[in-house]
């Protein structure tokens, strides 16, 4: 056999190879089998980001749909008087999502304090803060009025969260927190300075609403976590409607009105509010900051005065816009993501 020199190169057939990088799939012919593993991975990045992305986009939708609620209530509550509205919407929304929960096979609370819980979420939530706010309003009590008093829940949530739930805000959100304040007023500005001689009895209202509110929020971040979601808000509306059904068979004549006008504004309050805004409300308090969560409260007058301008011709002062500009960046503060130091220095 001939022997090579030790200068003369082997042709480059003959040279070793670097291994080649193992393919995600086997090709066959005109067929390539792809890993089993790898498209699992690959779906499960494209749904990763999907789901980031619906969830950067969750609190933008829910402030608007939240925000058509006063809209909803303007053309309904002329059809019938506030208890009564709230129950059947509330009443209507449970039994809707409890048909959603069978048919999705989505399990109901697993416990009695699971059923307990869900039940008090849904008197705070939806019977006292809608029930005190419906109720002022019908009563006379001004619409801006009303949303001053109870934009103050954000404010005591954060109070009341490190105390209760462990959450601790930076300085730079507390002063968030006083700007969305600032930013309301300053939207509802004109319809206050009109306002005269405001009734105790709605004020009284508005006070319970805020203190429901605030209390509902608190008690849903602690405990609704372990809670299925379509089946614990079904057991939270059933609750609220069947306290204020009560209350309305005590205080009103239950008669409904059932105009095209009413059950149009019924079917949007009870698709878009009762189970998309509500059930966005909840998805947000499980996964952000009680205190961040509602801090989004104070975008909802700002989106509403817009959206009264636009469809029923209300006037949008200047101070107005400035307010909304105001209350944005508040809100943008209080969603800032803390600061974190390492070594001496901010990440």
């Amino acid at each position: 056999m001939p022997q090579l020199a030790t200068n003369q190169r082997l042709p480059d057939q003959c040279r070793a190879q670097p291994p080649a990088r193992q393919p995600h799939g086997v090709s066959l012919g005109h067929r390539t089998i792809v890993a089993p593993g790898y498209r699992a991975r690959v779906r499960t990045t494209a749904a990763s980001r999907t789901q980031r992305a619906g969830l950067a986009g969750a609190p933008a939708v829910f402030v608007l749909l939240w925000s058509t609620g006063f809209v909803g209530a303007k053309y309904g509550l002329p059809y019938a008087e506030p208890f009564t509205f709230l129950a059947i919407r509330l009443l209507i929304a449970g039994a809707l999502l409890a048909a959603l929960s069978v048919l999705t096979r989505s399990p109901a609370p697993r416990s009695g304090t699971q059923w307990g819980r869900s039940a008090l979420t849904g008197l705070l939530l939806h019977a006292g803060y809608l029930g005190g706010v419906f109720w002022a309003i019908a009563h006379g009590f001004p619409a801006g009025v009303s949303a001053v008093v109870v934009s103050l829940q954000p404010v005591l949530v954060a109070a009341l969260a490190n105390r209760v739930i462990g959450e601790r805000l930076a300085p730079v959100q507390w002063v968030g927190l006083v700007l969305g304040v600032a930013g309301v007023v300053l939207v509802l500005a004109p319809g206050l300075l009109a306002a005269a001689g405001l009734p105790v009895a709605g004020l009284g209202a508005c006070l319970v609403a805020l203190a429901a509110g605030t209390l509902g929020t608190l008690h849903q971040k602690r405990h609704g976590d372990g809670i299925p979601l379509l089946g614990g808000t079904a057991v939270q509306y059933a609750a609220a409607g069947a306290m204020l059904l009560l209350a309305a068979l005590v205080t009103e004549d239950l008669h409904v009105r059932w105009t095209g006008q009413f059950v149009a504004a019924m079917t949007w309050l009870v698709l878009a509010l009762s189970l998309g805004a509500v059930l966005l409300l909840l998805v947000l308090l499980r996964r952000g900051s009680a205190s961040g969560v509602s801090s989004l409260f104070y975008l909802v007058p700002p989106v509403t005065a817009v959206e009264a301008y636009l469809l029923f011709d209300e006037t949008l002062a200047a101070v107005s816009l400035l307010g909304i500009v105001v209350a944005t960046v508040g809100v943008a503060l209080v969603l800032r993501p803390p600061r974190r130091w390492v070594d001496g220095a901010p990440t």
